[in-house]
C-alpha cells in the first residue's frame, strides 16, 4: 500500500479524551477514532493488526479440533431469564443494552453467549456420541460500560473470540479447560507479548474454577499477585496468602475505656498504644438481592486486613437462598442518605460492636430485620482483642469471643490479599505485585446453565443428563492495544512482529530524487512479490516527516533509500531499538526475511 493512496492521518499532539499510552498513541498514528463514547472506528491499519490477532487466535482454536460459527449479537430477554441472569446483567452489573421490538418483545445486545450456545445445544444434541464438542466464534460484543475508558481497553463495543464446550463428565471438561489453558498461552505468545496466567475470580459468568491470561503492563486495571517460584499466581480478587503474625495483645482484661476520635484503626491504634492484628473492626455493607430485600451485612475482621467486596460479594450470593433470592444485585458501603432509608437511630460509625442491636434497623418489607453477621477467618482466634463499644468516643479492650461477644456463626474468608503476605503453598515465597490487562478468561461453568435452561443429552446408560460446560474468552481489539501500551517509546508504538500491519515500511527521502524512486518502487514491488508486507511512503513530505511518522505508526522495519545508494545500500532502522544497518539493495529481501522469521518463531 502506497501511503499517498491511504486513509492516512496522525497528530502531533496527544488527544485530551485519552488517558493513557496506548490510546493517545492509537489515536495519533490513525489506527482509530472515537465515533462516540466508548465507541471506535478501526481505521485501515488497525484493522490490519485485528485480522492478524484474529488468525492468530484461529489457527490455535482450529488446532484444538474447536469449531468456528457465528451465533446472534441481538439476544431474546425470554433466554437469559431461563438462566437467571437477565436481572443481573440488566441491572445488578447493568452492562448488557437492553431493548423492546416492535412487537413489545424484550431483547438484548450480547455482551456474551452462554445462553444462546445453550439453546442450540439443547436443540441440537440429543446423545452422548455427540459429545464433547466445542464451538467459537469471532465477534462484535456489546457492553454498556458505566465509565468506557481507556479506548479499546474498556470500550461499549468490542471484538472478542468466546467458545464454549460441552461434556458428558467433568474429567472431559478438565481436558479441554487444560488444552485452552494451552492454547492461550500460545496465542499471546505468538503475538509476542509478555503475559502471565492467574486464578481468578468467576463472576457473573459463574462455575467453578476459572483463569485469566494477563498482559504484563504498568497502566493495567488488574493487580496480579504471584510468587518468583512460579508456583502461585492470582487476580487480586481471587489471591490467598497468610495474613501476618498475631502481635500479643497488652490488654489482659475486659474493661471500656474512652477513646475520642478514634473513628480509624490507624487513630485506635496510636490512642492505645496497640497493634492493628489484636483489633476486630465491624464493617458495616448494604445487599440488595433480586427480589429487592436489602440485609445489612457487619462483617467482622482483624484490624490489619481489608474487606475483598468481590469475596463479600461470593459469600452473600452463597446466602441468598435465605432470603428467597438468587442473586445480589448490589453491594455497598451505606452512606448517610442510604442509611436514613432503614436506620431507626443514628449508627456509632467507626465505634460499632460485632453485637450491635438489630433494633438500630428500621422495620419494613423491603429491609431485613436483623444484621447478618459474619466474621473472617483472621479475627476467629483473637483473644483479648480491641473493638468498638456501640457507643461514639468509646471502645472495649481485653475482649474475648463467646464471653463479652457472641461468634458470629458465619465464618468466611474476604480478606484482600496483599503484597509482601506469605504464600500459603510455602510460607518462604512472599506475594509479589504486578499490574495487568486482562485480554483473556477461561472458566469451568459445570452444569450451572445446561440445568437451568434444561438442556440435556441421552448417556449412555439411557439417562437425560445436564451437559457439562465450559466457556473460554480473548478480547481480541484489547488484546491488539495492550500490546502498545507493553511497548512503546517516545517515539511511538512498537508493534510485535508478528502483529504489526505491515513488516516494513520504505521511506523515500526526496520524492524528486529519481533514483530513490526507483530504488524505492523496486524493493516495494520485490518484498511485496515475497511476502513481506510493505508500506511505501511516496508522499510529498520531508523526510524528517516521514520517519517521525514511520515511528510513530510503529513498522518494525523502516527502510531508507538515501546517501547509502552511492555504494549500491539503503540504510534499514529496527524500530524496536533503533539501530540502523546498510545493507545492500540485492540483500534487503533475504536480511528481512530472516529478521521477521526469527522474530515471529
Amino acid at each position: 500500500m502506497r501511503l499517498s493512496q491511504m486513509l492516512f492521518v496522525t497528530l502531533r499532539e496527544d488527544p485530551a479524551e485519552a488517558e493513557i499510552p496506548s490510546h493517545k498513541l492509537l489515536l495519533r498514528a490513525g489506527y482509530i477514532r472515537r465515533i462516540g463514547s466508548g465507541i471506535y472506528a478501526y481505521l485501515p491499519l488497525m484493522w490490519r493488526v485485528l485480522k492478524k490477532v484474529s488468525q492468530i487466535v484461529r489457527e490455535e482454536m482450529d488446532a484444538t479440533g474447536a469449531q468456528e460459527c457465528l451465533l446472534p449479537q441481538l439476544q431474546p430477554a425470554d433466554l437469559w431469564r431461563e438462566s437467571g441472569r437477565w436481572d443481573t446483567y440488566t441491572q445488578a452489573e447493568g452492562i448488557m443494552f437492553a431493548m423492546t421490538d416492535r412487537q413489545q418483545r424484550e431483547l438484548g445486545l450480547g455482551p456474551t453467549h452462554e445462553e444462546v450456545i445453550t439453546t442450540i445445544a439443547k436443540d441440537m444434541i440429543r446423545s452422548y456420541r455427540q459429545l464433547p464438542l466445542h464451538l467459537y466464534q469471532i465477534q462484535t460484543k456489546f457492553r454498556d460500560e458505566i465509565r468506557p475508558r481507556f479506548g479499546l481497553m474498556r470500550g461499549r463495543e468490542f471484538i472478542m473470540k468466546d467458545g464454549y464446550s460441552f461434556h458428558t463428565n467433568e474429567e472431559s471438561l478438565k481436558k479441554t479447560y487444560q488444552d485452552m489453558a494451552q492454547a492461550y498461552s500460545n496465542m499471546l505468545r505468538r503475538s509476542g507479548l509478555q503475559f502471565r496466567a492467574v486464578d481468578a475470580d468467576s463472576g457473573a459468568i459463574g462455575g467453578s474454577g476459572s483463569q485469566e491470561f494477563m498482559v504484563l503492563a504498568e497502566a493495567g486495571e488488574d493487580e496480579v499477585l504471584y510468587t518468583e517460584d512460579g508456583q502461585y499466581a492470582a487476580n487480586v480478587e481471587k489471591a490467598v496468602s497468610m495474613p501476618a503474625d498475631v502481635e500479643p495483645s497488652p490488654f489482659a482484661t475486659f474493661e471500656k475505656r474512652e477513646t475520642p476520635g478514634t473513628e480509624t484503626i490507624d487513630k485506635l491504634c496510636k490512642f492505645l498504644k496497640c497493634s492493628p492484628t489484636h483489633v476486630v473492626k465491624n464493617v458495616l455493607y448494604q445487599a440488595v438481592y433480586d427480589n429487592g430485600i436489602t440485609v445489612l451485612v457487619l462483617v467482622s475482621i482483624r484490624g490489619d486486613q481489608d474487606v475483598n467486596q468481590v469475596k463479600l460479594l461470593n459469600e452473600l450470593t452463597k446466602l441468598a437462598g435465605n432470603y428467597q433470592a438468587k442473586t445480589v444485585l448490589f453491594l455497598t458501603v451505606p452512606d448517610a442518605e442510604a442509611q436514613r432509608k432503614w436506620a431507626a437511630k443514628s449508627l456509632p460509625l467507626g465505634y460499632m460492636a460485632p453485637d450491635i442491636a438489630d433494633d438500630y434497623i428500621a422495620g419494613s418489607k423491603e429491609v431485613n430485620s436483623k444484621f447478618l453477621r459474619l466474621v473472617d477467618r483472621t479475627a476467629v482466634d483473637l483473644t483479648n482483642f480491641v473493638t468498638g463499644s456501640n457507643e461514639s468516643g468509646y471502645h472495649v479492650v481485653g475482649a474475648n469471643w463467646d464471653k463479652e461477644f457472641p461468634l458470629p456463626a458465619t465464618v468466611v474468608g474476604v480478606r484482600t490479599a496483599k503484597k509482601g503476605d506469605r504464600a500459603v503453598h510455602n510460607p518462604e515465597q512472599t506475594l509479589q505485585s504486578a499490574r495487568g490487562i486482562e485480554v483473556g478468561h477461561i472458566f469451568q461453568l459445570g452444569t450451572k446453565y445446561s440445568q437451568a435452561m434444561g438442556a440435556t443429552y441421552t448417556s449412555e446408560q439411557g439417562e437425560e443428563m445436564p451437559f457439562v460446560m465450559g466457556c473460554y474468552g480473548v478480547g481480541v481489539s484489547r488484546l491488539a492495544q495492550s500490546a502498545v501500551e507493553q511497548s512503546y517509546d517516545k517515539d511511538g508504538i512498537i508493534w510485535p512482529v508478528a502483529i504489526a500491519p505491515y513488516h516494513a515500511i520504505i521511506s523515500i527521502p526526496n520524492i524528486s530524487d529519481a533514483q530513490q524512486v526507483e530504488v524505492a518502487e523496486k524493493l516495494y514491488a520485490e518484498l511485496n512479490q515475497s511476502g513481506i508486507e510493505t508500506l511505501l511512503d511516496d508522499r510529498d513530505e520531508r523526510a524528517g516527516v516521514k520517519f517521525k511518522d514511520a515511528d510513530l505508526i510503529g513498522i518494525p522495519y523502516r527502510i531508507v533509500p538515501g546517501r547509502s545508494l552511492k555504494s549500491g545500500k539503503v540504510e534499514v532502522v529496527e524500530r524496536a531499538t533503533h539501530k540502523s544497518h546498510e545493507i545492500l539493495i540485492d540483500e534487503v529481501n533475504f536480511t528481512l526475511k530472516q529478521w521477521i522469521e526469527a522474530a515471529i518463531n
